[in-house]
């Protein structure tokens, strides 16, 4: 008998934790809350829903069913963002780029099992569903309440944009809630700092949907992950809007009381704790590899395998020539802005950003995989403070012609060092004595997919030759040639010649690891290779620095003046002992050596720097032997103090996602000369299963001591 009424609809049952097995989101805290669980799903692939009805079975005779799909705060059908989708077959009849949906089970007990489709570009973010039960016969319909999903990318499946073939690397660069930025050491020891990227965090996705907003773009371009990781690398920092990080530079922890030094972080979620609890407004304070780590987090919750890339002897071109130009008077002093007052290039020690794995259709084949972004507040892009996303192949290539800023990171990576004086018999007024090929990008680290290596690096991957050919081959010159030809202040810099006499080699001897507490020494070795005697002069100067290159203080400098016989060779050393050099250090621990030489005969000028860090000790992590989720543990946290003076003021900071919330603990008392720190923390792990604790020690007068 046709029934006189609409099959009422009581709900529907989006089947969350089967479906998030499937498509690997089980590991959401928004999959597991238990008053109102949120399904958070990969698109291009099927997920179920259960529509159960009040009054009896589904019967296709005479019930028909209407999914009704909403996207955004305007949803069109023009704009393909309102999706309304018949149940009528047994299997999906639609192609990979279109909504489907299919009867995969018709039970008793008033339940139909449907199996919805998303198409492999459907814009990512929270889509909300209404499912209209009518009876063939009258007008009259139902709507059940209206409910909601996350859709995200999905790097596994083959049509998705983000789509990555090596499924085991996903792990890393998708799955994976800790690793490691590598923040300091040089680019012989990088220093990788543990970090919780914490991206399955309640609060992740909602804060990724907010940012994104910021961009001011169309919603159904919130399916293409060019446009999304360009909004997430504007959205992180606050420059243009009310972003999650407000980076700061300062000189000392005074210039960060009202917030929290950069160095103290060890994890992202802590930080989008407070800038949803700040009511969306900034939290103070970050640097770059603060920046480049809540990217990590933003991307890999959306979906976009991400990776944090570490550039040491990284170039800020400031005028665009892609060199990197230091000018000097006649007297050797340096002119601050160069010739025109808009030079104001630098070199920082490293540079922290990140690459985000993507095809790139709007470029010639070949130039998709690896696009590096940026969320540092460099140089504005488009008006706003943002870079990227950028091809690696289109930056290894010298093609700065493609879309987005591969002229400023192919300067990042491989700009030249020119040293110009100040010259009047040179049409420009400016004679070039010095050219450096390979002073910028020595090299560039990432996490190693699939290792894990607390007490050292070991699990650091070395990633150069993908943003670079080897230094010196015709393939990187080859680069560079290419690079010049668009863009005319490189090719005018390019085309100046060194007129200046070179017949003295200088190698200035790179230091290895100094551990704090021990003295290190500095040595140039000069050759006169010319058939005269030459008279040259030397300077070697140590400096604290800060990361971004800047000078905080003289450490010790040596002059000398010395005469070098043909074929001869002589050294030139500097000695610094601890007590000269711990005073003085800043953040970081950086130690610039800079040395200028001048031939007195020629007038030839050698310039060269090398940096390195003073490694401090590692915190050592002592946990119970036995730990079960939900019952207390202990975890002693412990290190050698290396200085001779008392720490102060000391913190401790902990993160571990499904162990504990993110803390910061004011440590009482000082810890002695040379003496041991040890405190301990008690808490019962929330989530079971494989995790990580992560911790950074913090005082006055040591900074950043991590362990994981």
């Amino acid at each position: 008998v046709i029934p006189d009424s609409v099959n009422q609809i009581s709900n529907i049952d989006w089947c969350i934790k089967d479906n998030a097995k499937k498509h690997r989101t089980i590991k959401y805290d928004l999959v597991h809350e238990k008053e109102s669980p949120t399904p958070v799903l990969r698109r291009g692939q099927s997920f179920k829903i259960i529509v159960n009805y009040t009054d009896r079975d589904f019967n296709r005779e005479w019930d028909a069913v209407v999914l009704n799909l909403k996207f955004g705060k305007y949803p069109s059908r023009r704009k393909g963002t309102i999706i309304q989708l018949t149940v009528e077959n047994d299997s999906f009849t639609q192609e990979h780029d279109e909504w489907d949906v299919m009867i995969d089970q018709e039970t008793a007990f008033n339940k139909l099992v449907l199996q919805v489709r998303s198409p492999s570009d459907a814009p990512v973010g929270v889509w909300r569903l209404q499912v209209q039960s009518e009876l063939n016969n009258i007008r009259e319909y139902h709507l059940s309440e209206e409910s909601q999903a996350y859709i995200l990318f999905n790097p596994w499946c083959k049509d998705d944009s983000v789509y990555m073939a090596a499924e085991d690397k996903l792990e890393e660069y998708v799955l994976n809630d800790n690793g490691k930025v590598f923040a300091g050491g040089s680019h012989r020891w990088p220093n990788g700092c543990p970090w919780a990227f914490g991206q399955f965090d309640d609060d992740v996705l909602p804060i990724a949907l907010h940012i994104m907003d910021f961009a001011r773009f169309y919603r159904t371009g919130r399916g293409c992950p060019k446009q999304v990781v360009r909004a997430i690398s504007a959205g992180v920092n606050n420059e243009d809007d009310d972003g999650i990080l407000e980076g700061k530079w300062g000189n000392d922890d005074k210039e960060y009381s009202d917030g929290v030094v950069p160095w103290e972080w060890t994890g992202s979620v802590r930080i989008l704790e407070q800038y949803k609890k700040n009511g969306y407004q900034p939290v103070k304070y970050g640097q770059c590899w603060v920046f480049s780590a809540l990217v990590v987090t933003i991307c890999r919750a959306l979906g976009i395998p991400c990776r944090s890339v570490t550039n040491y002897q990284s170039a800020h071109d400031t005028n665009n020539s892609l060199t990197i130009d230091t000018f000097f008077d006649e007297e050797g002093n340096k002119i601050e802005g160069g010739p025109d007052g808009d030079n104001t290039d630098s070199t920082w020690n490293f540079h922290v950003w990140n690459d985000a794995w993507m095809a790139r259709p709007d470029l010639p084949p070949g130039y998709g995989g690896w696009q590096a972004i940026d969320a540092t507040p460099q140089e504005a892009s488009g008006y706003r403070y943002r870079c990227g996303p950028a091809s690696l192949v289109a930056i290894r290539r010298g093609n700065i012609g493609f879309n987005y800023d591969v002229p400023f990171i192919f300067s990042e990576v491989n700009a030249d060092i020119m040293y110009w004086v100040k010259d009047a018999t040179s049409k420009w007024g400016w004679s070039r004595v010095e050219h450096i090929k390979n002073g910028i990008g020595l090299a560039l680290w990432t996490k190693l997919p699939e290792k894990d290596d607390e007490l050292g690096d070991d699990d650091s991957e070395d990633i150069t030759l993908e943003y670079k050919s080897k230094e010196g081959t015709a393939a990187e010159r080859l680069a560079i040639h290419n690079a010049i030809r668009g863009c005319k202040l490189a090719k005018q810099y390019y085309d100046i010649k060194s007129s200046r006499k070179k017949d003295v080699e200088f190698d200035l001897r790179e230091l290895d690891r100094i551990k704090i507490g021990d003295s290190f020494q500095v040595q140039i070795v000069m050759t006169n290779k010319s058939s005269d005697t030459r008279t040259v002069t030397t300077a070697l100067t140590a400096y604290s620095t800060y990361y971004t290159g800047n000078i905080s203080k003289k450490i010790k400098k040596t002059d000398d003046k010395l005469t070098i016989a043909p074929g001869e060779h002589k050294m030139v050393t500097m000695n610094v002992s601890y007590n000269e050099y711990w005073k003085e250090l800043v953040p970081g621990c950086l130690i610039k050596m800079y040395v200028i030489c001048r031939v007195s005969e020629t007038g030839q000028m050698y310039a060269d720097e090398d940096n390195f860090t003073i490694e401090k000790p590692k915190l050592q992590i002592k946990i119970s032997e036995s730990v079960r989720a939900h019952e207390s543990c202990k975890a002693a946290f412990v290190f050698k103090n290396p200085l001779d003076i008392p720490l102060t003021k000391c913190r401790l900071t902990l993160e571990g996602a499904g162990l504990l919330k993110s803390m910061a603990i004011a440590i009482e008392g000082e810890v002695s000369p040379n003496g041991m720190f040890e405190h301990t923390v008690e808490f019962p792990p929330r989530i079971h299963g494989p995790r990580k604790l992560i911790a950074s020690f913090n005082s006055l007068e040591l900074y950043n001591i991590t362990g994981a």
